[in-house]
């Protein structure tokens, strides 16, 4: 039986170096990613300079924004030309309500951005929670050491609401209160306790070889680390793969998926609100089985590495698929097919998830090419050599 080493969480990995950071925690992080994303906040959170260049890191852009609101000190943070196309401001909004004072560089709402780090007085305050849950996330993680705590009512459906639960749970294992009640969040005054802590595996990362065993149609895997009780929304990904085709066991040491005989749904319909990093895994099976899909809650995609529905219809079309969007936050497709390209090229659009995602798009395509393949180092650096396992 074929392993497959999965990189760990960069969701808890970032989180609990940011926890870390607040803690002043004299603990190394076992099993921590070595993705850019993870890379590129350790080494800001290591660094001697005031000017920080994150490149695609959109989670290090936010949680280290909140970070340096707190942190004494003059602080200038920029980012890759899509990074500067990403709002940051409903978190600037909150910061600086809460008593930061954070100042537009370049474009109103958007990095970069110039940071005067101080004590944060804290407060009461009302957020949007239907454009980014990080928002969210990065202001609980420094409300611990506001002057009054923080109270935060969200407005709205929150989206990605289980990494909310995530950001939560990992306060919680280093020693703080965090209560959330419905809509609403308190956080008062306190320290954190610093804790050792082994990461788990990313279960996004895992969702490829969900895709690629449902799309091959036979085959078994064993995927180490990982649980299903899991801080991960992204665990999901082992039910919504059963009704594709794939069978989950649960073990100690990881979970084994197993490719069964199944009747193809009629129609698969999904709301991934709080999955969203799955839609191009999905969308991409779904096609590939010749499953028509309706996926909703992606309201989020449209501000990720690139347009992400966009590119799905973009690049499924090279395959023979005409996806469509009739409503934000939506990707059908209905079974309508066009003429493939013959040797199909996949525009990746600087988004390590595209790559991934198309992969397994090989089995059915074999001259598929994929652009810019090694964009996959953003949350996988070891993809391809583990994707050449299987091949």
């Amino acid at each position: 039986m074929i392993t497959i080493h999965l990189p760990s969480s960069k969701s808890i990995c970032n989180r609990v170096l940011l926890l870390n950071a607040l803690s002043y925690s004299p603990y190394q992080i076992n099993n921590l990613s070595d993705c850019d994303d993870t890379r590129v906040l350790l080494e800001v959170l290591d660094s001697d300079t005031n000017q920080f260049n994150i490149g695609t890191a959109g989670t290090a852009m936010r949680f280290l924004t909140a970070f340096l609101a707190k942190t004494y000190g003059e602080w200038h943070i920029t980012g890759s030309e899509r990074m500067l196309e990403r709002p940051i401001k409903v978190l600037v909004d909150a910061l600086n309500h809460l008593g930061a004072k954070i100042e537009y560089t370049g474009k109103e709402g958007f990095p970069p951005l110039h940071i005067f780090g101080s004590a944060l007085q804290g407060g009461e305050y009302t957020i949007d929670g239907s454009i980014s849950s990080q928002y969210i996330s990065a202001l609980m993680m420094v409300a611990p050491y506001m002057e009054k705590g923080l109270i935060l009512h969200i407005e709205g459906q929150p989206v990605s609401e289980q990494y909310i639960r995530m950001t939560r749970s990992l306060m919680q294992y280093f020693g703080v209160k965090v209560e959330i009640n419905g809509p609403h969040i308190t956080i008062p005054p306190q320290e954190y306790t610093p804790q050792p802590i082994t990461v788990e595996n990313d279960w996004t990362a895992a969702s490829y070889f969900y895709e690629y065993l449902a799309i091959k149609g036979n085959g078994q895997l064993f995927l180490p680390n990982l649980h299903k009780n899991s801080l991960q929304g992204d665990a999901q990904c082992a039910t919504f793969f059963q009704s594709l085709g794939v069978n989950t066991s649960y073990k100690q040491e990881g979970v084994y998926i197993t490719s069964h005989s199944h009747k193809s749904p009629r129609r698969y319909v999904r709301n991934l609100i709080n999955q969203p990093d799955l839609a191009q895994t999905i969308a991409v099976t779904c096609c590939l089985k010749n499953i028509p899909f309706t996926l909703n809650g992606l309201q989020t995609l449209y501000i990720k590495e690139t347009n992400r529905i966009a590119a799905l219809i973009n690049e499924m079309r090279k395959l023979g698929y005409i996806l469509t969007s009739e409503q934000i936050g939506t990707l059908s497709w209905d079974g309508t097919r066009c003429l493939p390209d013959n040797c199909p090229t996949i525009e990746t659009y600087n988004d390590h998830r595209m790559a991934m995602a198309f992969a397994p798009a090989s089995l059915v395509y074999p001259n598929l090419q994929i652009k810019n393949h090694e964009v996959v180092s953003k949350s996988f650096p070891d993809f391809w050599t583990e994707y050449s396992k299987l091949c």
